[in-house]
C-alpha cells in the first residue's frame, strides 16, 4: 500500500497535536471545571446551531441546512453561546459557564481555526472589574501564579504605546496614521474611525505588550458590542480584553440588559452590513424577549481556550494543541 504525499488523504490521518499535548489539554479542562465547581457556577450546554447568528460586521458566521422540521431550515453555527446563555440567565439560572465548540469563518492561521473551543461564563452581581479578578484567578491556576496583571484603560494604552489619544484625535488623522502603517482602503471607502483604531491598536499598541499578562478596559462606546456604556466625557464601553504574550485571550463585558438599546444596536449592525455588502443576519427576537423579561445585572467573558492551551504548552500555534485542525478535519 503506497503512502500519499504530505497533505494528501491517507498520509495526514494522525492528529496534529502530540498525545502529550492532548493529555495537557485534558488536564487543563479538568482544572477549569474544578475551578467553577468550587465556586458553585453551573455548567450548561446550549445549541451549536440556531436560527440567528452574530450581527457584528467583523464576525463571519458559518451556515448549515436542516430538514428536521419538514422544511429546508437555514441555521447558523454559533460564533459564541452568548445569546442562549443570556436566555438562561433571564430564566433564573444564576451563575453559569460553558465549554463549547464555536465556529467563525474567514480566518485560518497560527491563532485561528474556523472551529475552535470557547469557555464562556456569566456572573450575576459582577461588573467587568470583578470579572477581571476572577479571570485572573483562573489564569493563575492554569498557567501558574504571576504578579498581578497591569490594567490599562484603552485610552491609557494608546497614550502609552501609540502616542495618541484615541478619543480626541480626529478621524482623518487616525486614518492617515493607519495608512502609513499599512492599512489598505478601497477606493471610495467611507471614513471609518473604528477601523482605523482597530488597526492602530493591533499595529502600535498590542505589539508593545511583550511577554506576560495585561488587561485593557473601557473601550470607546462605538466598540461596545453587547456591553453597557458608562456615561462620561467621553462615554466608554464597560468592556475588557486580556492579552497574554501579546495575544488576545479573552473578551468580557458588563452586560447590556436594555432590550430597546440592544434592538437599536442590532439595527445599526444591519445598516453597517448593508453598506459593506454583507449578508443580513436575522434579529434574535428570543434574546430581545429575554432581555425584556429581565436579565440580571451581570458580567460575562469569552476565553479562547485553544490559545490559552497553546501558551500553557509553550507552543507557537494553536494547531499544536488541536487534534484535527481544519487541514486534517
Amino acid at each position: 500500500m503506497s503512502v500519499g504525499a504530505p497533505g494528501q488523504a491517507g498520509s495526514d490521518w494522525p492528529p496534529r497535536a502530540s498525545i502529550d499535548r492532548l493529555r495537557l489539554r485534558a488536564r487543563l479542562l479538568v482544572q477549569i471545571r474544578a475551578f467553577f465547581l468550587e465556586r458553585n457556577v453551573l455548567e450548561v450546554e446550549t445549541p451549536c446551531m440556531a436560527s440567528c447568528g452574530a450581527s457584528d460586521v467583523h464576525i463571519a458566521s458559518l451556515v448549515t441546512r436542516c430538514q428536521a422540521t419538514g422544511g429546508d431550515s437555514r441555521l447558523f453555527l454559533q460564533t459564541s453561546p452568548e445569546f442562549a446563555m443570556k436566555r438562561l440567565l433571564a430564566a433564573g439560572s444564576g451563575p453559569i459557564y460553558q465549554v463549547c465548540r464555536a465556529f467563525r469563518d474567514g480566518e485560518r492561521g497560527r491563532l485561528h481555526n474556523p472551529e475552535f473551543t470557547l469557555l464562556e461564563w456569566y456572573r450575576p452581581g459582577f461588573d467587568h472589574y470583578a470579572l477581571m479578578d476572577e479571570l485572573e484567578s483562573l489564569v493563575d491556576q492554569l498557567l501558574g501564579s504571576a504578579a498581578p496583571a497591569p490594567r490599562l484603560s484603552y485610552r491609557d494604552a494608546f497614550l502609552a504605546f501609540g502616542g495618541i489619544d484615541p478619543f480626541e484625535e480626529n478621524t482623518k488623522t487616525l486614518l492617515a496614521r493607519a495608512e502609513a502603517r499599512g492599512l489598505v482602503l478601497t477606493a471610495g471607502s467611507p471614513p471609518d474611525r473604528d477601523l482605523a483604531l482597530d488597526f492602530l491598536f493591533s499595529h502600535t499598541v498590542q505589539v508593545c505588550f511583550g511577554d506576560g499578562r495585561i488587561f485593557v478596559h473601557d473601550y470607546p462606546a462605538s466598540q461596545a458590542a453587547l456591553a453597557r456604556v458608562r456615561a462620561g466625557e467621553p462615554p466608554v464601553a464597560e468592556r475588557f480584553e486580556l492579552f497574554i504574550n501579546g495575544i488576545e485571550i479573552a473578551n468580557g463585558y458588563h452586560e447590556l440588559a436594555d432590550a430597546d438599546e440592544q434592538r437599536r444596536r442590532f439595527a445599526a449592525d444591519g445598516q453597517a452590513r448593508r453598506r459593506l455588502g454583507l449578508e443580513q443576519i436575522p434579529v434574535d427576537e428570543r434574546l430581545l424577549a429575554a432581555l425584556s423579561a429581565g436579565l440580571p445585572d451581570c458580567a460575562g467573558v469569552a476565553v479562547g481556550l485553544d490559545r490559552l492551551f497553546m501558551i500553557a504548552a509553550g507552543e507557537n500555534s494553536i494547531d499544536a494543541v488541536m487534534a484535527f485542525p481544519l487541514d486534517r478535519a
